[in-house]
């Protein structure tokens, strides 16, 4: 969860009131937020640096404060104080608008065709008129990293650009050039550098070393610049010097370049309503027509609200409350959702540009939750009389677990995705590939496919803790996966017991001693004839055991696992050097003919 810093006595000076620590946290508390810790400036750059605490920061009293994922609104100081004092009806809903001026000052920016290799879309917007003091500024920088941290995936989806509109002249244009054309002096440089030299730059610098990678592979940077070829940016890496912004900067051009324009629309919205508070006209931003490099034209900031009607009984019987449409209209005004009543039974509710969050009907139903307090639901009895227990697969499962215990056995706990080796040629068996189900597109060679057998997590690991005194004892009681045509998702889950004795000896006796076991607690008798109820084991030829010491286990005429001593070449494709012998079962099978008997 996202984590902001606040000045604890500029936040209640913004809120007009002074509270109590313990009565911060409990209104953080209800607005489903979370005072996580309270600390100082000067504890903080202890942590950060590793300095004396007496030296450098301030002592002022900073709150750390944890908010939703998914709340970009609240990952500045602005944000969370205008969504607080809605929260407790000292303000009002603020209407945010995009304003296009007249064609001669509408400022544009033209997108190349040359961007398409490496970033192809852009956006931008204006704030104007904003007196920026330092708490602002600050403010306005970190909301910049923080959106560039999680909503921009860490500037590989979208990368932000603010540059002071009166230091340059439009119109503007983003294009993509080859490194060594690309020459401006970059933020807190002193002279000029090419692209080329600013990737050797930056390649030692920590901050922004992490996102050279994006585009420095590409055979041409993307670049953003005046009518008079001045530089303002070079994204995702830097701004340039020229249009930096500071304390003096009263309009500011935003632009923000992307591989994906949805989510750069997203950005730019939540970005300048935040400041929109400080502009000449409150909460308005003025529009730049983007040419993108399709040739198509739009205004941006795009600042739409929508809408969605939802009826009163929703939210009662989902939130288990009884409150009338007028009552639900005021809580959803204090979660800064406008809203209006359409008849008794029905309200329409409308979304701000924000609010991304707002998927569905449900989401308005969870923030109809946090206004009226899930502390102030009574408790009740459901209508519906219902008589649960536990799923019996799993009752059986946790008796086992103790049980196999009990005969000295360790349980451990594998991944369900291994390599194709692993389940494939490393246990001697290509064809169990053609049961598995295989991951599209893998990220790592130890997670291709969907386990069809635990004993490969077993070997190994064995091989992990080789380290430990022999005999080594373990089992493993999980799901594996198998391709099933007859399912609606084409494949299905299946309970196995899997157990391994790992010694100098085989240890054939140990292991079928372990069968017998668990098929003496679970009640099945022996079979002596072979027929009828009952289990017994008979001779079966299978690649991943040694010829004439492997047997199938059969339950009431149905094979339900297999036991013996591993072949030798597997346990040497696995790096073990003594022999082993393994047991594995089909739970699901054996308590199913065990029921049906």
């Amino acid at each position: 969860m996202p984590t902001i810093n606040v000045n604890r006595d500029l936040l209640f000076k913004l809120l007009d009131t002074h509270f109590t620590e313990e009565a911060f946290d409990e209104l953080c508390f209800e607005f489903g937020i979370e005072l996580d810790e309270v600390t100082s400036e000067k504890q903080m750059k202890a942590k950060e640096q590793g300095m004396d605490r007496s030296k450098g920061a301030a002592e002022d009293v900073i709150y750390r404060i944890e908010i939703p994922a998914n709340r970009y609104d609240l990952l500045c100081i602005e944000g969370l104080v205008r969504a607080l004092l809605i929260f407790l009806g000292k303000a009002q809903i603020p209407e945010y608008r995009a304003i296009t001026p007249p064609k001669a000052q509408l400022q544009q920016l033209i997108v190349l065709p040359n961007t398409m290799q490496v970033r192809p879309y852009a956006v931008a917007a204006i704030l104007r008129g904003i007196h920026f003091t330092q708490e602002i500024y600050d403010s306005f920088i970190d909301l910049q990293e923080k959106l560039h941290q999680n909503l921009c995936r860490k500037r590989t989806l979208v990368a932000i650009g603010a540059h002071d509109l009166d230091t340059v002249k439009g119109p503007f244009f983003y294009d993509a050039r080859v490194p060594n054309d690309i020459k401006f002096r970059p933020l807190k440089q002193t002279k000029e550098y090419t692209a080329t030299e600013l990737m050797e730059l930056y390649s030692t610098d920590d901050h922004l070393k992490p996102f050279l990678h994006i585009i420095k592979d590409s055979p041409v940077y993307p670049v953003i610049y005046d009518q008079n070829n001045v530089i303002l940016s070079m994204p995702p890496i830097i701004n340039g010097d020229h249009s930096k912004i500071t304390l003096k900067t009263k309009n500011i051009f935003i632009e923000m370049t992307a591989t994906d324009l949805y989510k750069a629309k997203l950005v730019l919205d939540t970005f300048v309503s935040m400041f929109s508070e400080y502009s000449e006209q409150k909460f308005t931003v003025e529009s730049v027509e983007v040419t993108q490099s399709d040739t198509s034209r739009d205004l941006f900031p795009t600042l739409k609200y929508r809408e969605e009607t939802v009826s009163v009984d929703y939210f009662n019987k989902n939130l288990g409350i009884s409150q009338t449409a007028q009552q639900i209209n005021t809580l959803l005004k204090r979660m800064s959702l406008g809203s209006e009543v359409i008849d008794e039974q029905l309200l329409r509710v409308r979304i701000p540009p924000i609010r991304q969050d707002i998927l569905h009907a449900c989401d308005i139903l969870e923030d109809v939750g946090i206004a009226y307090g899930y502390n102030n639901i009574e408790f009740t009895v459901p209508k519906t009389q219902t008589i649960g227990h536990q799923f019996f697969l799993n009752k059986v499962t946790d008796q086992l677990r103790y049980e196999i215990s009990r005969c000295g056995y360790t349980e451990i706990l594998t991944f369900s995705l291994c390599s194709r080796d692993d389940i494939g040629e490393k246990m001697r068996r290509k064809d169990s590939l053609s049961k598995a189900v295989h991951v599209a597109n893998p990220k790592t060679f130890d997670f291709q496919v969907g386990r069809t057998s635990l004993l490969p997590g077993l070997l190994k690991t064995i091989y992990s803790n080789k380290q430990i005194p022999l005999p080594l004892k373990l089992f493993e009681i999980s799901d594996v996966i198998f391709k099933d045509s007859n399912e609606e998702v084409g494949a299905r889950n299946e309970r196995y017991l899997s157990a391994i004795y790992y010694n100098k000896t085989p240890g054939f006796e140990i292991i079928h001693g372990l069968l017998d076991r668990i098929l003496h607690v679970l009640e099945i008798p022996f079979s002596a004839n072979k027929k009828g109820v009952g289990y017994f084991i008979r001779a079966a030829n299978d690649p991943r055991f040694l010829s004439g010491r492997c047997a199938e286990v059969v339950v009431n005429d149905k094979v339900v696992g297999i036991m013996g001593v591993l072949h030798p070449q597997v346990i040497t494709n696995f790096d073990l050097a003594q022999p082993c012998s393994a047991l594995e079962l089909s739970l699901q099978a054996l308590i199913t003919h065990d029921l049906n008997q």
